[in-house]
């Protein structure tokens, strides 16, 4: 397996730019694809530091394009696709149902940017028929955010942390939904709270005409 991934790798790194595009475009899209671009991107950041940014903007565009892919092959291709794709796996896809439910276009966002993956949910999307420029946009925000911070952090400390972006990532990740998690929590307790003031202003009149009433029959 190891000696079909270094295959694959010298393939795509050899066609440069290019390849970092078709590498992250099939990755969005096929599940159980076993190469992430970041692994083309981070050799590409080292060997050449000053297009780092640029690099993760390619990669960014062409992993958005393959997302755009899975989004419409679960869109037209529906149900039976996911029954094909994950027959052994079906609790997975549950899962991803599960997130869709509770967090929205965020669940879309913490797959683009961290380590779960994010072909899953792009093939879910279509199948969930989210918006599809709203999972544009999400799509866009997580999966720059996770390459131009590969890049950035390449740029800023080299080979030297190249081991550890992984974690890197995983630490942003769990930042972000620390404070996503606070954020949807006070919307929920503002919503609540604006709920029972309407109740509570609804059911006012009808006790002061129950008061009324009473007094007129005494």
């Amino acid at each position: 397996m190891e000696s079909i991934l270094a295959t694959i790798s010298a393939w795509f790194k050899s066609m440069g730019i290019q390849g970092l595009i078709i590498n992250a475009g099939i990755e969005s899209c096929l599940p159980g694809f076993p190469l992430p671009p970041d692994v083309l991107l981070i050799a590409m950041n080292l060997s050449n530091p000053n297009k780092a940014l640029l690099f993760a903007l390619i990669c960014t565009l062409g992993s958005v394009t393959g997302g755009a892919v899975g989004y419409l092959i679960g869109r037209f291709g529906g149900r039976p696709l996911i029954n094909k794709l994950f027959s052994k796996k079906a609790d997975k896809f549950q899962a991803v149902e599960a997130l869709y439910e509770q967090y929205g276009s965020l669940a879309v966002f913490f797959s683009a940017f961290s380590p779960i993956p994010y072909n899953i949910f792009t093939i879910a999307s279509g199948i969930l028929k989210m918006n599809f420029l709203k999972f544009l946009g999400v799509s866009f925000l997580g999966r720059g955010g996770r390459f131009f911070l590969v890049s950035i952090v390449l740029m800023l400390f080299g080979e030297i942390i190249k081991q550890y972006l992984n974690y890197v990532i995983i630490g942003v990740t769990v930042l972000l939904i620390g404070f996503f998690v606070i954020i949807y929590k006070k919307r929920h307790s503002i919503i609540s709270k604006n709920e029972s003031d309407i109740t509570l202003i609804e059911n006012k009149p009808a006790k002061e005409n129950e008061n009324t009433e009473q007094t007129i029959c005494q």
